[in-house]
């Protein structure tokens, strides 16, 4: 059974006031020995502001993951443990090799 993982590979962010601007993630499944990944990143909309704001060096990744996957919406979301998943079943099962019929 594969399990998913997202994981923030990087942020940016307004250097006046600490406001994350993007958020660049990677959405990694493991099958047993077997991996696929995807790589992405979105925009962050955001009010310094509002009482909700979080300041920069406060931030955990789990609350960064959490609007990583709100700005992707289900459907995307759904789409990426999809795509990794067919990572993982060619690497299971190749439908293509390669390699050449003579020895180096």
């Amino acid at each position: 059974m594969t399990t998913f993982e997202y994981k923030i590979a990087n942020l940016e962010r307004n250097a006046t006031d600490g406001g994350v601007i993007t958020a660049h993630w990677i959405m990694n499944g493991k099958d047993d020995d077997y991996v696929g990944s995807v790589y992405g990143s979105v925009g962050i909309t955001y009010d310094h502001n509002d009482p909700n704001f979080i300041p920069f060096e406060q931030l955990t990744e789990e609350v960064v993951i959490g609007w990583v996957k709100e700005a992707l919406g289900e459907e995307t979301v759904a789409a990426n443990e999809v795509a990794v998943q067919k990572q993982i079943d060619e690497a299971k099962n190749p439908t293509v090799v390669s390699g050449l019929p003579w020895g180096n």
